[in-house]
């Protein structure tokens, strides 16, 4: 009998399975988005509400930064993006958890610094219900947000996030809050991420009115006296090279709001000096005696301005910003310009030429010669102003600087001069104490290999001290340099000049800030003379971790010159020599 060969055929190949829809949890769709989205550190702290998402988060790749308290994660997040220029990402947990942002979120947007914050909400049954740790914070931030969301499907969060940094970060930069339940966190829907954005009504002017432009460049050429006044937006618009280029360019020379440090360089012969209540006589004359006054990127605060009634009245009025709520708002103008910064002074430099200033540019040296900026120094006393001098001498000028707020601000703004932008990180329109530390723990994480100092108040520091253990358990080597007066220096100042030396609730006691640096971990020193000072700053800059240095300083040091409450900007009082 034959045997029958029996063959074998092989099994056919399992082919891989099509690529179909991804179905995830709203909270893995959170952190998905993130990713596409390029975030590589956000802040926050944990709670209930938003475990799902901070489960999703665990072994993402994304690094986050647990601070000791939900303020100080939004400010280090408005540190992060003010020098990067790209949003900064929180994450809290609702009610307190949430609430504890408001002021950070009203911070960054009176400074227009880019957001996206996320809160965890009761789930969708609960809410008005006045559940465990539920807050409404769509309805407690709405005047403060730029926009806000409050998820209620899963299947929406990747819009919602795709808009949300798309808004952030465009036409004047802004806090966005996204409000996530819990159960929609939980909720499983198939992830779909829009590859564009679109959003009806919400297109930013970018490119300035040709008309305007003409007009604008028209009254340069036929002004005598005419000035620069530039605000934060040159340095949100990345316009600095074109700033300087166009002042060159014409010969106008430059003042400078508290937010547009930075954005053209101080040691530059155009530029005056800061502007408004603690600016420099030269800087406030020259916007008194202008005869056009070209407001850039700016948005005629009252810390600028004065008295309204009194600002610039020989002045035909410039105002060139990418928000046009802010055309005309405190300061009526001649000619508007709607449009982003660096594109408007793009197109203007082509059709602009020197204006001939000499004259008028030797008038502005003579009075910064009459007033200059100076202090009085007394042998074996350390003053405030010498900090900010050895510490600008130390650094040569190159460190980034955060500040809390207060006298110690102001000396910050005048005595450290400035070279280029995203180098000063302050809180401007707000005035927020509490501000410059945590702020310097975003700075420094954002730029690892660059010098971060703080320059904080006693009574400021003590705000956010608690983030001395964030700053210790991620290795940051933030420098902290506390002018320490005692006192809430500048509640005291006024009470000084204002209120006849009443000094009522403005001392402030503090700890040994020596001992609670160590405490953490953290280097420690103190000086309380000028020898003292250079070997403290010297060691700070040495050492390669985080340092606190206390500088006692006297209590009774004011910040000059001053435009009293009320007054105009030519009616400066204090003159340090007096």
């Amino acid at each position: 009998m034959e045997t029958q060969k029996l063959e074998v055929v092989p099994e056919p190949e399992a082919s891989a399975p099509a690529a179909g829809p991804r179905v995830m949890t709203g909270a893995e769709m959170l952190v998905e988005c993130l990713k596409r989205e390029g975030v590589e550190i956000m802040f926050g702290y944990p709670g209930g509400a938003v475990l799902p998402i901070y489960d999703a988060l665990y072994g993402s790749g994304i690094r986050h930064i647990l601070t000791r308290h939900e303020q100080g994660a939004v400010h280090a997040a408005e540190g992060y993006a003010r020098v990067t220029g790209r949003p900064g990402v929180v994450l809290a947990t609702s009610g307190p958890g949430a609430t504890n942002l408001v002021t950070g979120i009203a911070d960054a947007y009176m400074d227009s610094t880019p957001l996206v914050l996320f809160t965890g909400q009761v789930a969708t049954d609960l809410i008005g219900s006045d559940s465990f740790q539920e807050a409404d914070i769509i309805g407690i931030t709405m005047p403060i947000t730029k926009h806000s969301y409050q998820v209620r499907d899963a299947a929406d969060i990747p819009r919602v996030v795709r808009e949300a940094f798309h808004i952030a970060a465009t036409g004047r930069p802004g806090p966005v809050l996204i409000d996530v339940p819990k159960n929609v966190a939980n909720q499983k829907a198939v992830f779909e991420w829009p590859e564009r954005v679109f959003i009806r009504g919400y297109n930013p002017t970018y490119t300035p009115n040709p008309t305007q432009l003409s007009k604008v460049t028209e009254a340069i050429r036929e002004s005598r006296r005419p000035l620069l006044y530039v605000g934060g937006g040159v340095v949100h618009s990345g316009a600095a090279e074109e700033l300087r280029e166009f002042a060159h360019k014409t010969g106008i020379p430059v003042v400078s709001t508290l937010m547009g440090l930075g954005a053209f360089p101080s040691a530059d012969p155009l530029f005056v000096g800061m502007l408004g209540m603690h600016g420099t006589f030269a800087a406030n004359r020259a916007v008194m005696e202008c005869d056009l006054l070209i407001a850039v990127g700016a948005r005629f605060d009252d810390r600028a301005t004065g008295k309204l009634e009194r600002f610039s009245p020989h002045s035909k009025k410039v105002h060139i910003d990418i928000d046009p709520a802010e055309i005309g708002k405190n300061v009526a103008v001649d000619l508007p310009l709607v449009g982003d910064v660096k594109r408007v002074l793009s197109a203007m430099l082509p059709e602009v030429g020197p204006v001939g200033t000499k004259a008028w540019i030797d008038q502005i040296r003579a009075w910064d010669e009459q007033w200059p900026l100076g202090y009085k120094a007394e042998p074996g006393v350390l003053k405030p102003q010498q900090v900010l001098e050895m510490l600008w001498d130390a650094t040569r000028g190159e460190a980034i600087l955060t500040t809390e707020v207060g006298q110690h601000q102001m000396w910050a703004a005048l005595f450290y001069r400035f070279k280029r932008p995203r180098q000063w990180v302050t809180s401007g329109g707000l005035g927020t104490m509490g501000f410059g530390f945590p702020a310097a723990m975003g700075v420094q994480l954002a730029k690892p290999g660059e010098t971060v100092i703080c320059v904080a108040g006693d009574a400021s520091f003590q705000m956010n001290i608690q983030e001395l253990q964030t700053v210790a358990e991620n290795g940051l080597p933030v420098k902290v340099a506390i002018i320490n007066n005692g006192f809430l220096g500048m509640v005291r100042q006024w009470q000084q000049l204002f209120y006849d030396r009443r000094y009522a609730e403005s001392r402030v006691g503090a700890p040994d800030f020596v001992k609670v640096a160590e405490a953490y971990g953290i280097r420690g020193l103190r000086a309380q003379t000028p020898e003292e000072a250079r070997e403290a700053i010297r060691e700070m800059l040495a050492h390669p971790g985080p340092v606190v240095v206390d500088f006692v300083v006297p209590e009774e040091e004011n910040v000059f010159p001053m435009v009293p409450p009320g007054a105009g900007t030519d009616e400066m009082i204090g003159r340090w020599d007096d």
